[in-house]
């Protein structure tokens, strides 16, 4: 990693924070985005090397601003070896009583952002034969559960998206990996949609108990290295994946008794 472009998403909090931290430890060159300037700055200062760390604030929900914002990422370092799409928004709600604009809001940051923003990286990495996109998904993005309906819809699109895209590509030098954790210790929860769009506010037990965020980079990091196309990070829970492709009536009947908030 020492001396990649690394620009990553979502880098305010969580899972895009601790990645900041350890990314920076390990030498490489930093753009760190989310709306929330003043806390992309406070994780600036809490950085080893501050240095080699560039604040660009940026909204995925404003699709149409998001080319401009990659244009501006790029000018910073001349390219990008990386992009980490960390940034997201997860949602606490039944989808009949979810509100048609939560459930388009959630698909525009967590999906459209996403492809936007690495359809415009993608043709300097390819024109550089080198570069590497990762979106953090989640567990929910290989099988759906209850109160996360369009949160779920939008993983799964990026999965579809982008093992097609990589097909496209067929391209050795262009690693495209998704991440899928499960239960993280963030404040994911705490900032999820309800149905009417507003902040759920809280943290649900599962989450509190969860992996810390810094392992949980820290196994996405080793991933990437590895050059893996998916990987599953958290506790059993990464389990329902291999469990629903080899027994899906028996899965079908335990994720309607899990505790999942």
């Amino acid at each position: 990693m020492i001396n990649k472009v690394v620009w990553i998403t979502g880098a305010s909090s969580g899972i895009g924070e601790a990645l900041v931290y350890e990314l920076n430890a390990a030498g490489a060159k930093l753009i760190i985005s989310s709306r929330n300037r003043d806390e992309l700055f406070r994780v600036k200062q809490q950085c080893r090397n501050q240095i080699d760390v560039h604040v660009l604030s940026l909204d995925l929900e404003n699709k149409e601003t998001l080319p401009e914002k990659a244009e501006d990422a790029l000018r910073i370092y001349g390219h990008i070896d990386m992009l980490i799409n960390s940034g997201g928004i997860s949602q606490r709600a039944l989808a009949l009583e979810t509100d048609l604009a939560t459930e388009q809001r959630l698909m525009d940051v967590n999906f459209w952002g996403t492809v936007i923003l690495s359809k415009a990286v993608l043709p300097q990495m390819i024109k550089r034969n080198t570069g590497t996109i990762v979106c953090v998904s989640s567990l929910v993005g290989k099988f759906g559960t209850r109160f996360r309906s369009a949160y779920s819809a939008s993983k799964h699109a990026l999965h579809g998206y982008f093992e097609s895209l990589r097909i496209e590509l067929d391209n050795p030098n262009i690693h495209l990996m998704l991440a899928c954790p499960g239960f993280i210790k963030t404040k994911v929860t705490i900032n999820a949609l309800t149905a009417n769009g507003s902040k759920q506010g809280t943290m649900d037990e599962a989450q509190a108990n969860g992996m810390p965020a810094e392992e949980c980079a820290k196994q996405i990091i080793k991933a990437i290295e590895q050059k893996k196309d998916e990987v599953y990070i958290g506790g059993k829970e990464t389990k329902g994946v291999l469990l629903k492709r080899l027994f899906p009536s028996y899965f079908a009947k335990i994720i309607k008794k899990a505790k999942v908030t």
